[in-house]
C-alpha cells in the first residue's frame, strides 16, 4: 500500500462543491465556545456534503483565524449563518419541515446504532456546550434525543468527536 499524494485525492472546487446535491442534514452548534470544534465541525460537514452549518449563542463565526486553523478552509465551502437564540433556528427549521435531533442523553432518547432515518426527509442534528450540553428549552422543542452508546467511565464526548460520528451515521443513511 502506498499512500496517496493529495493531488491525487480527486477532490472538488469550492464552486463545485456549492453546486453539488448535499446530504439533507443540517448541523446546529448551540453555544459552543471552543474555535477549534467549531473549525472540526465546518470540515467533518464539508467532508460528507452538509448542507448548511447554524452557528447560535455564543458560537463564533468565520472569518476567525482560529476556527481557520481546524476548519482549513471549510468554512469557506459550506454555508453558515448565525442565530443569536438557538430556539429560532430551530423553529424556522421546523417551518420549513424539518426533523430535529437533539445529540444529547435524554429521557426516552434513541441510541445512535438502533437509529433509522427516512430518506425522504430532511433532518437537523444540534450540538451543545461542551460543559453543559444541549440547553433544555432547546431540547423541549426538539423532535427526539439521539444519544451515542457509550460504553467507559467518562459520561460525555468531545462536541467534534460527537459530531464525527453523528454526521457519518446520517450521511450513511441519507446519503
Amino acid at each position: 500500500m502506498r499512500v496517496k499524494k493529495i493531488t491525487e485525492l480527486d477532490r472538488i472546487s469550492i464552486n463545485e462543491f456549492k453546486d453539488a446535491e448535499k446530504t439533507p442534514l443540517i448541523i446546529i452548534l448551540d453555544n459552543v465556545r471552543s474555535l477549534n470544534n467549531i473549525g472540526s465541525v465546518f470540515r467533518t460537514s464539508d467532508a460528507f456534503l452538509i448542507e448548511s452549518v447554524f452557528l447560535c449563542g455564543i458560537t463564533a463565526c468565520p472569518p476567525n483565524a482560529e476556527i481557520h486553523k481546524t476548519a482549513l478552509g471549510a468554512e469557506n465551502s459550506l454555508d453558515w449563518i448565525y442565530y443569536e437564540q438557538t430556539e429560532d433556528a430551530v423553529r424556522e427549521l421546523k417551518n420549513r419541515g424539518f426533523t430535529i435531533c437533539a445529540i444529547e442523553q435524554a429521557e426516552r432518547s434513541i441510541m445512535l446504532d438502533e437509529l433509522v432515518l427516512d430518506k425522504t426527509k430532511k433532518y437537523a442534528v444540534i450540538l451543545g456546550n461542551e460543559v453543559k450540553g444541549v440547553r433544555q428549552e432547546v431540547v423541549d422543542l426538539c423532535d427526539c434525543c439521539v444519544e451515542i452508546p457509550q460504553y467507559g467511565t467518562k459520561h460525555s464526548l468531545n462536541v467534534s468527536v460527537a459530531a464525527g460520528i453523528v454526521i457519518w451515521e446520517f450521511f450513511k443513511q441519507l446519503g
